[in-house]
């Protein structure tokens, strides 16, 4: 076999390692997570209850 003059780094075939072990500032368990999803969808809803779409809408004289 011929060699055509390229050189490859021996044990890592090319590719590079950075910083592997990242941990994050901020954790949250799954379980907050769907918790704050809940409370966003209350607020939402609560939200709309008590200023619908329409009354937001005529306020601001779009309808």
């Amino acid at each position: 076999m011929a060699n055509s003059g390229v050189n490859l780094p021996t044990g890592s075939g090319g590719l590079m390692r950075y910083n592997e072990e990242y941990e994050s500032k901020l954790k949250l368990k799954p379980t907050h997570v769907i918790i704050y999803i809940i409370i966003v969808i209350l607020f939402t809803l609560a939200l709309n209850i008590f200023w619908p779409i329409r009354a937001a809408a005529s306020f601001l004289g779009l309808l």
